[in-house]
């Protein structure tokens, strides 16, 4: 039976770039960077406050899960701004988002009111959106 979901991936144009954002921007916190079989890096980052799902910062690169075309179509998509690397919850959006900007963050949408919170829409240093949720007090 599965209990929970550990890791997810989002696929980033460079790993070295990606983590610099992750950590100092977001300061999300480094869970595992090592190297792996077949040269590859498992990088691995999360939220200070929860460390219970990881995010897998993945570069497509030719080898067991890509075909050299398919990463570089991936790696083409990522570039577009086609992925998105998820929903991060704040408990102030506004605060968060003016934090963020402050230290250099892209946002294509500032904080706005909608049924479920207040939510603003950024782009990390690969092109991968993200939101930035305050969830609306329901009790």
């Amino acid at each position: 039976m599965i209990t929970s979901i550990a890791h997810t991936t989002i696929y980033v144009l460079n790993q070295d770039e990606a983590l610099d954002f992750y950590k100092n921007k977001l300061g999300f916190e480094v869970g595992d960077d090592m190297k792996v079989e077949g040269g590859f890096r498992w990088l691995t980052v999360y939220p200070k406050s929860n460390s219970q799902l990881q995010l897998v910062l993945a570069e497509p690169k030719e080898g067991p899960m890509f075909t050299k075309d398919s990463a570089e179509k991936i790696r083409s998509l990522i570039e577009e701004g086609a992925f998105g690397a998820g929903v991060f919850e704040t408990e102030n959006c506004q605060k968060t988002y003016e934090e963020l900007v402050a230290k250099g963050v892209e946002f294509i949408q500032p904080p706005t009111e909608q049924l479920y919170g207040v939510e603003a829409m950024g782009v990390d240093n690969s092109g991968n959106w993200f939101s930035l949720v305050q969830r609306k007090n329901t009790i």
